[in-house]
């Protein structure tokens, strides 16, 4: 309490100076404090900020530091995210999402809209995010700052919690799996940041090179190193690797699931699990990976044959390789020229037969095939 008091004073004594408001005085002392040891990190402003996680499996409330949590629960990674006005990048998003993992409509719309309203009505306040290093959590992030730069938020008004791991815990997978004293504690470690302009600026060039209709931009995303969007980089790499590659025209997904089912896997569920262990991140849940083996298993070509046949894929289905699946993933045919391909990785359609953007393993970047003769 002593400590909290000396800074409201600190506060106090800034506003006379510099005529500033309480809490434009604050977020600057605030913004200040990211020099000193965690302990003296002041977390009393939290309980007014608005808090933003993935999910409510994190307990954010729990902490005692938030009154009010807005959950950003969006599959980034899948689906079509083009450069639209947010409203209509809300229908796109919600109409990709319906069905998925039993969402409804109305529901998906009810979560969306309140969220986006809860963005911009505490555009005068605080916000906290809790987030995580891998590519799901990441292009959230990038998704959140572009809105709140949107909005005019200035980046001292924007706290950072983010960890790809956590002591004791062997393969660290989320927040969710830390208790509430737990999170509380990541409130006074180096987890915990207040954005810098240069942060802020990274983000929206983060989330326009996503969502842009060629890929082009995704190279200068990947190769970023900033401290405070430390994990920003290798979540863009992740995300080039999904497109075909020069060799196959295999996602590292589909290449690292048709391994596993070469390797012994004979499930779907196993398949999963396998190419799961080689992500140095969780990647994507079971039902988005099944949804795959469905469209490499479909296709005048299919890479996989199910058991049993004709039947959406679940953990327990059969799973082995065609001999075309056997010859696309040693590199001797091409998955896109076989079976074609429809697509979206954020703001960029793949589709038909032929596919200009392609990842080329030698040189770890993503190229522009030249043009069908």
């Amino acid at each position: 309490m002593t400590k909290q008091a000396g800074f409201k004073r600190h506060v106090r004594a800034r506003m006379a100076k510099t005529g500033e408001s309480y809490a434009t005085a604050r977020s600057r002392l605030l913004a200040e404090h990211l020099g000193t040891t965690p302990d003296d990190f002041p977390v009393d402003w939290m309980p007014e900020a608005l808090h933003i996680s993935n999910g409510d499996a994190t307990d954010v409330p729990g902490t005692g530091l938030a009154r009010r949590v807005v959950y950003w629960r969006d599959l980034l990674h899948e689906g079509p995210v083009p450069e639209v006005a947010p409203a209509q990048l809300r229908r796109i998003r919600v109409d990709y999402l319906t069905g998925y993992e039993g969402v409804e409509r109305a529901e998906a719309m009810r979560q969306f809209t309140e969220r986006d309203r809860a963005l911009g009505a505490n555009r005068d306040g605080e916000y906290v995010l809790w987030f995580e290093a891998d590519l799901y959590d990441q292009l959230q992030i990038a998704e959140i700052l572009a809105r709140l730069a949107d909005l005019g938020v200035p980046p001292e008004r924007i706290t950072l919690i983010c960890i790809g791991e956590h002591a004791g815990i062997a393969r660290f997978g989320g927040l969710g799996e830390l208790t509430a004293e737990q999170l509380r504690e990541l409130s006074h470690t180096n987890a915990c940041a207040r954005l810098t302009p240069a942060a802020l600026e990274l983000a929206v060039r983060a989330w326009a090179a996503f969502r842009a209709p060629t890929p082009e931009g995704l190279g200068s995303i990947a190769s970023a190193r900033l401290g405070e969007l430390r994990f920003l980089g290798e979540a863009f790499d992740r995300l080039s690797r999904e497109y075909p590659a020069t060799r196959d025209g295999l996602s590292l997904t589909e290449r690292r699931v048709l391994a596993a089912v070469a390797d012994g896997a004979s499930d779907a569920g196993t398949a999963f699990v396998r190419a799961g262990a080689r992500e140095t991140r969780p990647y994507m849940g079971d039902i988005t990976c099944f949804g795959r083996m469905d469209r490499m298993a479909a296709g005048p070509h299919p890479l996989l044959r199910l058991d049993p046949p004709g039947r959406p894929v679940e953990r327990t289905t059969g799973v082995c390789l065609t001999d075309t699946g056997a010859r696309v993933l040693a590199g001797e045919a091409d998955q896109i020229a076989l079976n074609g391909i429809d697509r979206w990785i954020g703001g960029v359609h793949l589709q038909g037969h032929y596919v200009p953007w392609r990842w080329d393993d030698g040189t770890e970047t993503i190229v522009h095939l030249p043009g069908e003769a």
